[in-house]
């Protein structure tokens, strides 16, 4: 299995390469292949990891590498919308008459880039390698959102750079200040890899741990969405090539996230587990309600699905607060059903796109009718946002308020009101998204003159499988994913 940790983490990079070198037709067929490969070799990775209740691990390159429950959750949700992506991808620039040689060369690279960075992260057993991971992808994807060259776009990466170096100073500093606690018992010289830091944890100050993990919710926080340092990421995921906004949005926010759990991880074993679990339970409740109302004013396609990703990152950070075993499983889950939905969406969002050259909602009334299969497919993706059964997003967030709920690390009367503000909402989120649905996507209006059809094929391919994807894990998840986000819940619950 070590070769194959090895293979996750080169085949990305070579895909990458061989876009940038290769014309337009072998570009585009090593980016779905690396897709397509990358998303495989994680599968094959799963009954290993999954193994063992759960708590199996494998590692590479002396250690380096490891992937465990937690890291290997995230590890497939972003290898799974990166297949997605590449498929997509390759029918959104081909349906663009207008794109040139050199667009689509640095569209793929680019796009192949971005994944492995995002793949990369959750393989790294260091803190600051992690760090380094997730600052690549800044770089990385803000030149994806400025390389339309539009106005808007460059506005919006150079907002998206200020912002989010902001916070990745941040989280760079809560690194210093981790290393810092740890050299009260490992001395100074030793590397920041998780075991070490879990192992040598209860003998840690609670007091610098705190503030290490504060700067990292609010360094990485700027990634993930979180308000109050939310505001790059309507602007970039607007802008961005739909192929990247749906990058962003699924496996982007997921993957700093991720990087927030490691330090929660440790909070909790240095004994500040309650005081970890408020922190992210305030910023999650914050966040969904911005997320929340801020859906239902928007008049653009892609942001109204920008917002909807803060609101979804307020949930998961919801979840792991109540830290129950149920609702621990729940935000796992949701991590997956997000990238799944958030692609098939975003995938929707860029046919209609192609096919009618606005994303104003006003001007598109309608305009699911001239998509055969894509539109139906774009609304079941939007009900899939809206937490309707039978979608895995239903099922995800089922569990975390019945965690919620069902009394966890904190039976108390709080703990309820944040699980009852779960439910208001989330409903609140599905009422801004449904009337946009129906008084727009749906309406009996057609946007002007156009003939019925696809622009893409394969951007209906794309679609399916994310909407499939959606299904399976909302009637009945695979055993081995089941057993593999039972073990990453008990990891994360060793936190508390």
């Amino acid at each position: 299995m070590s070769a194959v940790l090895i293979a996750v983490m080169v085949v990305p990079l070579a895909g990458a390469l061989a876009a940038w070198l290769s014309p337009s037709g072998p570009g585009a067929l090593s980016t779905i292949a690396s897709g397509t490969a990358t998303f495989g070799l994680c599968l094959a990775l799963v009954p290993t990891v999954a193994g063992h209740q759960g708590t199996g691990a494998v590692a590479a390159l002396g250690g380096w590498l490891r992937v465990d429950a937690l890291s290997m959750v995230f590890l497939i949700a972003t290898a799974f919308l990166y297949a997605l992506t590449a498929v997509f991808a390759v029918g959104y620039v081909a349906a663009d008459r207008s794109a040139g040689a050199l667009y689509r060369r640095r569209l793929y690279a680019g796009i192949n880039l971005f994944a492995w960075a995002m793949v990369v992260a959750p393989l790294m057993d260091n803190l600051g390698l992690l760090w380094v991971a997730i600052e690549v992808t800044t770089v990385v994807s803000a030149l994806l959102v400025a390389i339309e060259g539009t106005d808007g776009a460059i506005e919006a990466s150079w907002k998206y750079i200020l912002i989010a170096s902001l916070g990745l100073g941040l989280s760079l500093l809560a690194t210093a200040v981790i290393y810092h606690a740890g050299s009260y018992s490992l001395g100074h010289g030793y590397d920041l890899s998780y075991s070490q830091l879990l192992n040598a944890g209860p003998h840690y100050p609670t007091g610098t741990v705190r503030l290490a993990y504060l700067l990292a919710v609010l360094g990485f926080g700027t990634k993930v969405g979180l308000f109050p340092v939310h505001t790059w990421l309507p602007d970039a995921h607007s802008e961005a090539p739909t192929p990247v906004s749906a990058l962003l949005s699924g496996s982007l926010l997921a993957t700093s996230l991720y990087a927030i759990l490691r330090y929660y991880q440790v909070a909790g074993r240095v004994g500040a587990g309650a005081f970890a679990r408020d922190v992210l339970g305030g910023f999650g409740v914050a966040t969904l309600l911005l997320g929340a109302v801020y859906l239902a004013s928007q008049r653009d396609l892609k942001r109204l699905l920008a917002y909807s990703s803060i609101e979804h990152m307020g949930i998961v950070a919801i979840g792991v607060s109540f830290a129950s075993p149920l609702a621990l499983t729940g935000a796992l889950l949701h991590v997956l059903a997000h990238a799944a939905a958030k692609g098939t969406s975003f995938f929707g969002a860029g046919s209609i796109v192609r096919k009618l050259h606005t994303k104003d909602l006003e001007r598109i009334r309608g305009g699911v009718g001239l998509l055969p299969w894509s539109g139906p497919m774009l609304v079941g993706g939007m009900l899939g946002l809206s937490a309707l059964p039978p979608f895995g997003t239903f099922r995800s967030e089922l569990s975390i308020v019945a965690g919620g709920l069902s009394g966890g690390a904190r039976a108390n009367t709080a703990e309820e009101a944040v699980a009852a503000a779960l439910v208001v909402l989330t409903t609140l989120g599905f009422l801004g998204l449904s009337w946009h649905l129906t008084q727009g996507l749906l309406s009996p209006g057609r946007p002007g003159p156009g003939e019925r059809g696809e622009p893409s094929k394969l951007m209906v391919v794309a679609m399916a499988l994310g909407l499939v994807g959606l299904v399976v894990l909302g009637v009945h998840p695979p055993a081995q994913l089941s057993g593999l986000l039972h073990g990453a819940a008990a990891e994360l619950g060793g936190a508390r």
